[in-house]
Formats: structure tokens, C-alpha cells, sequence
């Protein structure tokens, strides 16, 4: 039962990927296409730790971690480099 929820969970966050990578490439604007990427940033740490579940190591939820972290800080460094042009002051 285990293996049926994992697989369903991966197949959904991959359609979620895809969603994504469509809007990163047709977004209209910047904002769109930064929305994508914290959203893609976000689905590949769900997959990663679904993966670590899968199978049974922490590392995978250590490398997500690291994942986050850097996702968090390049999606505020792209924002302030939209906004401002400039990312250190």
C-alpha cells in the first residue's frame, strides 16, 4: 500500500513540474516566472523526500534542507534583481 501512495505522490508532483516548467516558459512577466520557479523549487523537495522515504535514508532529507535554503535565497536574490536591478547594495 505503501509503494501505491509513493507512486501516485511522485506521478503527481512530476505533473506538478510540468505545470510549472510551462509557466516558466510562457509566463508572461517576470513575476509569473519567479511564482514558477519557487514553485518548481518547491516540488523537487517534495520529490526528494519522497524519494528518502522511499528509500529509507536520511540523507535525502538533509539534501532537501540544503535545497530549501538555497530555493529561498535565490528566489529573494531574483526578486530584488527584478525590483531593483541590483542584488547587493
Amino acid at each position: 500500500m505503501m509503494t501505491a501512495a509513493l507512486v501516485f505522490a511522485f506521478a503527481s508532483f512530476a505533473i506538478g513540474l510540468l505545470v510549472t516548467l510551462w509557466r516558466i516558459i510562457v509566463g508572461p512577466d517576470p513575476a509569473d516566472r519567479i511564482l514558477a520557479l519557487d514553485t518548481m523549487v518547491i516540488n523537487v523537495i517534495a520529490m526528494i523526500l519522497l524519494y528518502g522515504i522511499w528509500r529509507g535514508s536520511h540523507v535525502y532529507f538533509e539534501a532537501a534542507l540544503l535545497i530549501a535554503l538555497v530555493g529561498f535565497v535565490s528566489t529573494v536574490a531574483y526578486c530584488r534583481f527584478i525590483l531593483r536591478g541590483d542584488i547587493i547594495e
